[in-house]
């Protein structure tokens, strides 16, 4: 898809969840080597890339990962997959890919819909701060 940088993988997120908003600042806390940008679902780029890959936002709404050219993936694949990434300790998530996706995905669909009523939704999507704001498309 044009307009994204073929070397970055691009985090697609709910811009209205605080969960997703924390996991966003975090990963970009941890994201030490600038591999990652973030694109929030709602935006009119984040619904292009979505029908661009294929995603079924019925069956997913809530993180994908991105990467141009090669793949994408969604729910725990995508969280396990940006641990992984980081590195570091939290490359040790990635042990959690041996459990089957069935089980993981019920788990990550389980914290998923729940996320709203245990971690708020905001009105609008977070501004990022300056310093931040390169890391979104």
């Amino acid at each position: 898809m044009e307009g994204l940088p073929q070397n970055k993988k691009i985090v697609l997120f709910d811009g209205f969840c605080n969960l997703c908003d924390s996991s966003v600042q975090f990963i970009i806390r941890h994201d030490k080597n600038d591999v990652f940008r973030f694109l929030p679902i709602q935006s009119e780029l984040g619904q292009q890339v979505i029908r661009y890959i294929g995603v079924d936002t019925a069956k997913t709404d809530s993180i994908i990962l991105y990467e141009p050219g090669i793949s994408y993936h969604y729910k725990a694949d995508a969280a396990i997959s940006i641990a992984k990434t980081i590195g570091g300790l939290y490359s040790f998530l990635g042990l959690f890919s041996w459990i089957p996706k069935p089980i993981s995905n019920a788990v990550y669909d389980y914290v998923a819909k729940n996320r709203y009523k245990w971690y708020g939704k905001k009105d609008q999507c977070m501004l990022p701060s300056p310093e931040i704001k390169a890391k979104f498309l």
